[in-house]
This record gives structure tokens, sequence and C-alpha cells, in this order.
């Protein structure tokens, strides 16, 4: 490696392509950020010290091959940089957009502290996009099919993980949805701003390229049983998420103008689609002029409240019973909200929803740190510092649950005690089920995560399933 090549991190800073102004980006559900222009991905891409040995890849959930990749973007190979992102990803460019790389990959690269991590999300999502615009197409890794069928129910991450893994491997593939449209929150919770639609529409247009057969507006357990998926295909994979809200302990939830986070993002987010799915929903809470409040600090919160901005609220406010330090939402995210005129209130625990007719106000204490003999730092009320938030709507963005399918208990599919889908114990293969006929991944099985963890759970699937079809099925996973 030359030394000018070796010391590109000293010559060029760390930048992110170009932003919409903030003016702007409040006005509507472009994604906010740009593209980088050949030459700009390349002096980016170089900036990487290929270490030898990548924490960024030990970081990364699928454990992408990031230096590899890199260096193919810095000498403009793209269609062999696309190619090796799918080796261990199959949702590349939607990871490249949605995936938090301050906490994972960027957040381990060896520049981070001092000179700034190399900007490999922004050059992952270039680097698939630029590829297909030029017309490059995942290669299907076999000619012959298996013939195997699996069913996938649920069209989120990890059910397009699964079915770009196994149709690489020849197997016939049917995605069951009970939406319109595939990518699950992807498409209906995650916001516009972050995920442009056209991206998921896309990724859905080249897994049918590939064979897959979509079902959508179907629910499986209302529409088709779960018993005929058992008796039609050699195995079914479950990834249904979690949208169960967890219990925020405020009373007076069912106030007029108080909504859970998911339900408020998916009819916002159906709102914006009702070209493709009809119909503006009847829960969707009109917010101009509105002062909003946020409960919560996490990544949905910040979806939240940067949704509440573009939707014409008075006031936005976010609420959160840490610090800023210990909030658990993407710093990008944080900061994006900051910009857009979100206004945080830290160290304040919500004691209560107020309202007669309507949501009126939420009752909040602050609160101090504590450090507990764990080490985990834990708020604690200080009496007599109470006070009240006037608001006219409240979103309540505590997290979600899993709950396991009806058919689980029918079937007698073990789950935990939370109500997640247990995979892999006793001797059972990665992501396989107490049925052997069974697999499961994503929130349903891990609780509300990241989508790229979704991802992995879908790529792990696909290497238990294979394994269990026989010398043929090996065959096509060592391929």
């Amino acid at each position: 490696m030359s030394a000018k090549k070796l010391f590109q991190f000293l010559e060029v800073q760390r930048r992110l392509p170009l932003e919409l102004p903030v003016p702007v980006r409040v006005l509507g559900y472009d994604e906010i950020y740009g593209d980088f222009d050949p030459e700009e991905a390349s002096t980016q891409a170089a900036r990487c010290l290929d270490c030898g040995n990548p924490y960024c890849e030990w970081k990364c959930p699928v454990h992408n091959y990031i230096p590899n990749w890199l260096k193919l973007a810095e000498e403009g190979r793209i269609f062999e940089a696309a190619e090796l992102m799918h080796v261990t990803n199959p949702l590349p460019e939607i990871c490249g957009r949605v995936c938090p790389h301050d906490r994972l990959c960027e957040g381990a690269c060896t520049l981070q502290n001092g000179f700034g991590a190399v900007t490999i999300g922004a050059i992952e999502r270039w680097v698939v996009d630029e590829a297909f615009r030029q017309g490059w197409r995942p290669k299907l890794s076999v000619a012959a099919p298996l013939g195997r069928r699996v069913a996938v129910v649920g069209a989120g991450p990890g059910g397009l993980a699964v079915a770009d893994r196994l149709l690489r491997a020849g197997v016939e593939i049917e995605v069951f949805d009970r939406h319109e449209e595939v990518g699950g929150l992807l498409s209906f919770g995650i916001p516009s701003f972050k995920l442009a639609k056209d991206v998921v529409r896309l990724r859905r247009q080249v897994l049918e390229e590939m064979g897959a057969q979509f079902s959508l507006g179907i629910e499986v357990g209302r529409d088709r049983s779960f018993e005929s998926l058992l008796e039609n295909f050699d195995a079914v994979f479950m990834a249904t998420g979690a949208y169960r809200a967890r219990d925020s302990g405020l009373s007076d939830c069912e106030l007029p103008g108080v909504q859970e986070a998911l339900p408020f993002l998916i009819a916002n987010g159906r709102r914006l689609l009702q070209d493709e799915c009809g119909s503006v929903p009847e829960s969707y809470q009109d917010l101009q002029g509105q002062r909003v409040i946020v409960l919560g600090g996490g990544d949905t919160a910040m979806d939240c409240v940067r949704s509440a901005v573009r939707m014409g609220a008075s006031s936005v406010h976010c609420v959160y019973r840490r610090d800023e330090a210990n909030m658990p939402g993407s710093l990008r995210e944080i900061a994006n909200a900051l910009a857009e005129g979100v206004e945080f209130l830290f160290q304040r625990q919500p004691l209560r929803i107020l309202g007669e007719d309507r949501v009126e106000g939420v009752e909040v204490v602050e609160t101090e740190l504590i450090v507990h003999a764990d080490g985990r730092t834990r708020p604690r009320n200080v009496s007599g510092t109470e006070g009240v938030l006037a608001a006219d709507a409240v979103i309540l963005a505590f997290g979600f649950r899993a709950e396991p399918p009806e058919w689980c208990e029918r079937l007698s599919i073990e789950t935990r005690a939370d109500g997640r889908i247990l995979v892999g114990h006793d001797g059972r293969l990665p992501q396989q089920t107490s049925h052997p006929q069974v697999f499961a991944g994503g929130d349903m099985v891990r609780g509300a995560d990241l989508v790229v963890r979704a991802v992995y759970d879908g790529r792990e699937a696909a290497a238990s399933i294979l394994s269990g079809f026989g010398d043929a099925g090996k065959a096509a996973l060592a391929g």
C-alpha cells in the first residue's frame, strides 16, 4: 500500500453526501441525503485503512466484508462491490439507509476517534443504487431448481432476506403478507425521508425477477390457514414482527389525541402510499398546528418527532427520562431531529396523561441518574419537581413486544414468557422452532430490534432450511 493511500484519511476528511437544507426537507418526505458522485465515493472509500483486524466487520450484525468492498468501490468496480455486498447482506441498499451506523460499523471504525469514521453506510447505499441504475442484478447461484417450495409469512426485512437466499439456491418461494405492498415496516413504519419507498419497490422487482411470488393483502390465520402452508410447502419461515405496545403505565392513554408510535407511523405511511393502499386510514391523525409531545428516546421516537414536524405541528417536544448521552436512538437521527426544530426535554419522567374529553397535556417530574451496583444508570424521580406540559397530541414510543400468532399454541410452537418465538433451542438448527418444519426470525424472535438483525435471521434461516433438504440443499448452500 502506498504512503499516499495509507494516509488518505489525513488528507481527506470524512464527508457525507450533501443533504437537503432543513427549510426544504421539512416540507416533504424526500430522503434528506443525496448521492455521492463516483469521484467522491472513490475518495471517501480510499480513507479506509484496511485494518488487519477490521473491527467494522465484527460490529456489523451480518459481518459484511467492508474493507474489501470499499476497495472495490475506490477502484470503480461497482458491480463487483455490489455482488460482494450481497454475499453477506441480501438488502444492502436498505441497510445503507436505515442502519444506525454510528452504533455499529462506523462506531467501531479505527478512524472514529480523532479523524472521523469512514462513511461506510453512505458508500454501501451508493454502490448498490449505482449498480442497479447501470442494470446490475444479483446472479442466481444455481441453474437447476431444487424442486422444493418454501412459504414465507411476512414480507418485512427478514422475509425478504430469506427469500433472496433461497431463490439463489433454486428454491420456489411464495411470500404472504397482510399489507398491499412488501416491506412491512420498511414501507409502512420507517418514514420516507429515511427510506424512499421506490427503494423497497425496486427490491421487490428484483426478487420477482429472481422468481419470487408475492401474495399480498392476505393475512395468514384469517385468509389462509397456517396448516395449509405446512401441507403445501416443504418449510415455512415466519417473520411477522412485533406490534404489541409495551405497557406505558400511564393513565388515560385512551383519550383522543393519544396514540402509540407504530400505529401513528403506519397510518401516516399508508396515507403517503394511498395510491397503492387505497384511501387515507381512519386512524390517521392530522397534526397540523398542534402541540405534539413524543414520549421515548429510541429510533422510533425520532421517526415520530421528525414526522410530526413534516405534518405541520406547531411545536414538537421529545420527553426522555435519561440524559442525551444515554439515549438509545442513533446519534445521527437525534442530530437531524434537533436541526429540524424538535425540542428535547431530558431527564423528565411522564407521570400521567391529562385531559377530559381529549388530551390536554402530560404531567412530568424531573429525574436524577443513579449508577447502580451492576454499573447501569437508572433514573430516579426528584420529589417536588413535578410540572405539566401542554399538548394537543401525545405519541407513546416506549417500544413494542412480540405477540405470537394464534397458530403457535395450536401447533405447540414454543415461545418465551414474553411472547417471543423460541428458536435454535435443544439442538435445533439456527432459527428452527420446536416444529421441525417451521423457522422464524426478526422481531417476533428478538423483540423490537434493528432491520439488519432481521436480515441476519433471514439469511441464517435460509441456510438451516437448505441443510434440511438433503444433499442437493447442502450443495446449493455450499455453492
